[in-house]
């Protein structure tokens, strides 16, 4: 058998196992322990207990002395130095316009390390800022990013409850929460109300969405057709306290009835609405395969008819268009004809001069 103590190093932090030896510790004691970053100062929560040997975790470190009073004033030594660190840390990052935010200082129990935990929206180069931090302390740096929860668990505050922040007073693990559980409990979905300090979902959303989910198992769903008894409605009300449900009848009225009276087998579906024709004439407009001729519409039907159009006179027949080809060589021998009768009337040629030459006649085709 082996005695096993569990020991937390901050305040809802994470429990630890360790050997507790022969030593009688008691929860709320301090004890040095040693750890893989070296000696640490931490309280017992749960007293020793007898495990047996295949059950032990391994790896199991055991506790090396219950604290004394050099021991807890080293303590209040590293918190002093927490403090300056912090103060000259925040000097610097001003100084250099770096985009973080500084959450907490924390010295290992013998000093040999600080580490700076801070939050920032990306990746931060601080390699001038660590220089700066070991010119100073003359110990080693570590700068650690941490998200926006363990940021609250850290720094702490009240919750919109008017409680301690769940996280920094006994949460020692964060669970997953989602906006189901929200809707499971029937609470409203704004974001101002289900989140917390840190801009996330509330962690107590967590706390009883078991118990909501087991007790709506044993009544029936919202929309669901109910028959008890000589009542006989559909579900729009859940009471998961008093185990009730409420009823609206086809009378519109409301019923509340015992989910204890409820049989599954007088549970049923929401009955459907019955669907409309769409053959059926609508109001206010004909219907389509309607056969009955339409009335006219006033501005439109009651214009005077227009008179017809004239039509064109139709094509001749194509044997009269090849007569008419026909009589085009008749009519160019009468045109030449003409011509000749108009040249012999107008008289002889007039007598030649002595000495001038007669045109040439220029003889035509």
């Amino acid at each position: 058998m082996i005695r096993i103590v569990k020991i937390q190093f901050q305040t809802a932090g994470k429990l630890y196992d360790f050997g507790a030896g022969s030593f009688e510790l008691k929860p709320g004691e301090r004890v040095i322990v040693e750890t893989e970053r070296g000696k640490s100062i931490g309280m017992v929560v749960v007293a020793p207990t007898d495990v047996p040997d295949e059950l032990a975790p391994d790896g199991l470190k055991n506790v090396l002395r219950p604290a004394n009073q050099e021991d807890l004033d080293s303590l209040a030594r590293n918190t002093a130095k927490e403090k300056e660190a912090a103060a000259f840390c925040l000097t610097k990052i001003k100084e250099r316009g770096m985009d973080m935010k500084l959450v907490r200082v924390e010295y290992l129990f013998d000093g040999s390390k600080a580490i700076f935990y801070f939050t920032a929206d990306g990746r931060i180069d601080f390699r001038e800022l660590v220089k700066d931090l070991a010119h100073q302390f003359h110990t080693r740096i570590e700068m650690r990013q941490i998200g926006v929860r363990d940021e609250s668990k850290m720094v702490g505050g009240l919750g919109i409850c008017g409680r301690e922040l769940c996280c920094s007073s006994f949460l020692r693990e964060f669970e997953p929460v989602s906006v189901k559980m929200a809707k499971e409990q029937s609470l409203a979905l704004n974001p101002t109300k289900i989140s917390g300090q840190c801009g996330r979902l509330l962690c107590c959303l967590s706390y009883e969405y078991e118990t909501y989910c087991s007790l709506k198992k044993c009544l029936p769903k919202c929309g669901k057709r109910v028959k008890c008894g000589n009542v006989e409605g559909e579900v729009i009300k859940l009471n998961l306290f008093d185990g009730t449900v409420t009823l609206k009848t086809d009378e519109d009225r409301e019923v509340v009835v015992e989910g204890d009276r409820i049989k599954p087998e007088n549970i049923s579906d929401r009955q459907p609405k019955p669907q409309k024709d769409p053959r059926e004439a609508r109001p206010g407009k004909d219907s389509r395969d309607s056969k009955e001729p339409r009335e006219a519409k006033p501005g439109r039907d009651s214009r005077e008819p227009k008179e017809p159009r004239e039509q064109k006179p139709a094509a001749e027949p194509r044997q009269q268009q090849e007569g008419r080809r026909e009589d085009r060589p008749a009519k160019r021998n009468r045109d030449r004809r003409r011509r000749d009768r108009d040249g012999k009337e107008k008289g002889p040629a007039k007598e030649k001069e002595p000495g001038t030459k007669a045109p040439q006649e220029k003889e035509t085709p």
